[in-house]
């Protein structure tokens, strides 16, 4: 009994000692916060407290707010510091060393800097990982992403593949964006926007995309789009916009099978979305 009780005081005292410890690191680190989010500009010029904020960058061992505020210092006197490009070698030097860390959060924070300055090697490790899963230092949606801030044509082929066998579906769509871009795309866009059985925001992307890359393969398919009873009225909506905003006009004025169409849509019961651009359509092209 006596045993008992003479443990419980040491683990009562285990635990204040540990409260304590993490109040105090708690407090070290706001104070850390602080004084970095007071730095300024003008550290660049400062070869010790310059190194002292790239240091805590790369210190895996600080606290996670602590790093990112340390990030943001840096990036915050690269937009308002005159001399920043001083130190930008440096800066993107300590981003490179630290891509691979193990929080997902300072990878992604890094590798967006990185892929916004257009940095080859951050172009580089993002492709790796989409054509080696286990190399992979985000998720491949995200990777995606930050590939189109600087598409190179390499990264066309790798975006396709994820089209066609995607590891989830944001990653589909993101590749999708991807390839928007890409003239030699059009074909995969127009046939999934043909497509019934593909997610109808698959399709609106791919819609949007034959927009840009192929505007008269676009009208075609949306005119069809419009006048088919089975489409969505979201897809149909879409298909309309386009059509009024972006068809011929002299073209448009003389179809009549497309017009009485929308005249249709404008009194059945459609969508909200689709009674008003058919009603925009409809005013446009008054007979």
């Amino acid at each position: 009994m006596s045993a008992k009780k003479s443990k419980a005081p040491a683990k009562k005292q285990a635990a204040a000692k540990a409260s304590a410890g993490s109040a105090k690191m708690s407090r070290s680190a706001s104070q850390r916060i602080h004084a970095l989010s007071r730095m300024g500009g003008d550290f660049c010029e400062d070869t010790e407290k310059l190194q002292g904020v790239l240091n805590t960058i790369k210190d895996t061992a600080a606290p996670l707010p602590v790093r990112m505020t340390a990030l943001q210092t840096m990036l915050s006197a690269s937009f308002s510091a005159p001399n920043f490009n001083a130190c930008r070698p440096d800066f993107l030097a300590t981003l490179r060393s630290v891509a691979a860390d193990k929080n997902m959060q300072i990878r992604e924070r890094v590798l967006g800097i990185l892929s916004r300055e257009q940095d080859g090697f951050a172009q580089q490790v993002l492709m790796e990982g989409l054509q080696d899963p286990a190399k992979a230092l985000l998720p491949p949606e995200k990777a995606l992403q930050l590939l189109s801030y600087d598409i190179h044509a390499d990264a066309y082929p790798l975006a396709r593949k994820i089209v066609q066998n995607p590891p989830n579906e944001a990653a589909k769509r993101e590749a999708l964006r991807l390839l928007a871009a890409d003239a030699g795309s059009a074909p995969m866009f127009e046939k999934l926007l043909k497509n019934k059985k593909e997610a109808v925001d698959v399709r609106q992307l791919s819609a949007a995309a034959l927009n840009s890359l192929a505007p008269e393969k676009l009208q075609q398919h949306a005119r069809k789009i419009v006048l088919d009873k089975s489409e969505g009225d979201q897809l149909k909506a879409t298909s309309l916009t386009a059509i009024t905003h972006f068809a011929d006009e002299a073209a448009m004025a003389k179809d009549n099978a497309l017009y009485k169409g929308v005249d249709k849509l404008r009194t059945a019961h459609s969508s909200p979305a689709l009674k008003r651009v058919s009603k925009q359509f409809l005013a446009k092209y008054s007979r």
